[in-house]
């Protein structure tokens, strides 16, 4: 079981936070940059996106995050294994979505996740949670059809807010008829997912599809 110590939470409407996230050439991070784009925002540590990198090469991955010393380290960790279909970014995904998206090659983006994201409990932080109705209006916008939206988390209210703010954009189909999913539909869980079943707490899990 890995260990899970990260939680260092920053604040994403600090001025610190609203810059644009500085954007690479494509062409120069991935061998195919064509090749179907995963998002995960809120990668954290990166592990995830590392291990489905290797197992899904025929897929391109990239992960937003916003605190800045995790993602020198996953990019440290993706050039140690040479892997050239996977980078990760620093920055405020609700600060840089469409600038993000738009640089993306075109109808390229076909899986998001967002997986447990930081739960910001009290009242007046709410605001600070990644998944604000714009975001969601955004990803959508650029997510080909067919493609797929899952969340998950460990605290059922930030699940509920997640999940019933995609469930209001008309183009998403929730994939499975009771409230949340038993089980993980990708083939690799986050560190965060291993330390919370083995610690016998649920995992609240929503999967949408993008239907026209």
């Amino acid at each position: 079981m890995p260990k899970f110590r990260i939680r260092q939470h920053v604040n994403p409407l600090s001025r610190k936070f609203q810059k644009s996230i500085a954007l690479p050439d494509w062409n120069k991070i991935y061998t195919t940059s064509d090749n179907p784009f995963h998002l995960d925002i809120g990668c954290a540590r990166g592990g995830f996106l590392l291990q489905m990198a290797q197992l899904q090469s025929e897929k391109n991955f990239l992960g937003i995050e916003i605190r800045e010393s995790l993602v020198t380290s996953a990019n440290q960790k993706r050039d140690e294994l040479g892997l050239s279909n996977l980078h990760y970014l620093f920055g405020n995904i609700n600060t840089s979505a469409t600038t993000l998206l738009e640089s993306l090659p075109t109808n390229s983006l076909h899986y998001i996740t967002i997986q447990f994201p930081d739960p910001w409990f009290k009242q007046k932080h709410k605001k600070r949670r990644v998944v604000q109705p714009l975001l969601v209006n955004t990803l959508v916008d650029y997510l080909v059809t067919d493609g797929m939206v899952f969340l998950q988390s460990d605290i059922e209210e930030v699940a509920i807010e997640m999940g019933d703010r995609f469930s209001a954009h008309p183009l998403l189909v929730r994939q499975h008829s009771e409230t949340w999913l038993d089980t993980n539909p990708l083939p690799i869980a986050t560190e965060r997912e291993l330390y919370v079943l083995s610690d016998g707490k649920p995992v609240y899990r929503v999967l949408f599809k993008k239907s026209y």
